[in-house]
């Protein structure tokens, strides 16, 4: 049975005896059916100094994820193309039909993948998804990784193009939003644009974002391995992004940001399966307490990164819908 223990380092803790988490019957048969799928183990990372090691293993990836993207996501009916902006390869995305209150609006989308992984095409198809989704143009950063462009490469990247962005569209019309690693940037990216001086965006959107890179809260012991989708932390691709920079500096874990000197309202998006369920409910706790409008929805049993397509993803996407309707003057759902 379980017990309290004093862990070896003088602490205090609980000891689990083996047990079997079941697929809940409290979410829909496609969730149920996404908890069920059996996911093969990942490999060990690559040594730090491995530089041959990463850029094989990323290339791996990310050409698997890209094949198992690209068949649903170049059937939907959005317009894409590659350009340059501002020194740095962006996907423009437009869905065939954009209602009339999102048409002077543009989001703003850093990928996941640790910020490390699924740059390139991956990119691009994460784009075609976000414009299809949120109906509205969207600027999908290819931002610069690692090994060879470490921290703080990928958020110079994501500034420079807001910073262009800002010649076409004005603050109040711009939301940024991000995923995992990119959740990172589009939490590190406000931090940074308001300390040069530029104007915020209307609003900001984390999914299941990685905030903490110390990965200090609860949910990265709590939930690992029985998160699905991600089993544990990321503290090697962590590591890899920083270079050496402190791990805590706000850039690189925004959750330990000052928010009461601004930041846009705030959409978080997590689940009670997230390994990085306590980086959402920390951040939402931070920006509460520094009077900034944040909404935090935790979804029953959801892994990072979602069910792949369950109706639960579906009411992720309306609430956000919803979010941005009240913040920034989008269309409802």
């Amino acid at each position: 049975m379980d017990s309290y223990a004093a862990g070896t380092d003088g602490s205090n803790g609980v000891h689990l005896t083996a047990r079997t988490i079941p697929v809940p019957k409290s979410i829909s048969p496609e969730a149920q059916a996404s908890l069920a799928m059996v996911r093969p183990a990942q490999a060990p990372f690559p040594a730090l100094d491995d530089k041959a090691g990463w850029l094989a293993r990323i290339e791996q990836m990310n050409t698997g994820m890209a094949a198992m993207m690209r068949e649903p996501l170049m059937a939907l009916p959005v317009t894409s193309r590659s350009e340059v902006i501002a020194g740095v390869p962006v996907f423009v995305t437009e869905p065939a039909a954009i209602p009339a209150e999102n048409r002077d609006k543009a989001l703003l989308y850093f990928h996941g993948g640790g910020l490390v992984l699924l740059g390139g095409e991956a990119t691009g198809l994460f784009a075609r998804m976000e414009a299809f989704a949120n109906r509205c143009k969207v600027y999908a950063v290819d931002y610069r990784n690692p090994p060879d462009h470490p921290y703080p490469a990928a958020l110079d990247d994501c500034v420079a193009v807001y910073r262009e962005l800002l010649k076409s569209y004005r603050p109040d019309q711009i939301v940024i939003s991000g995923a995992s690693g990119g959740g990172n940037l589009a939490a590190a990216v406000p931090l940074k644009i308001r300390d040069t001086g530029l104007p915020l965006p209307a609003a900001v959107g984390l999914f299941t974002p990685e905030v903490d890179l110390t990965e200090s809260g609860d949910t990265f012991h709590t939930n690992r391995d029985i998160d699905v989708v991600l089993r544990g932390g990321l503290p090697e691709m962590n590591l890899l992004y920083a270079n050496g920079a402190d791990l805590a500096h706000p850039y690189l874990s925004p959750i330990f940001a000052d928010f009461t000197k601004g930041f846009p309202p705030t959409f978080i998006q997590t689940g009670t399966r997230d390994v990085f369920l306590s980086n959402s409910a920390r951040i939402h706790r931070a920006l509460r307490k520094a009077g900034i409008d944040a909404e935090l929805h935790v979804w029953e049993a959801m892994p990072h990164g979602g069910f792949g397509g369950a109706p639960e993803d579906q009411d992720m996407r309306v609430e956000f819908a919803h979010f941005l309707s009240k913040h920034a003057g989008w269309a409802k759902p």
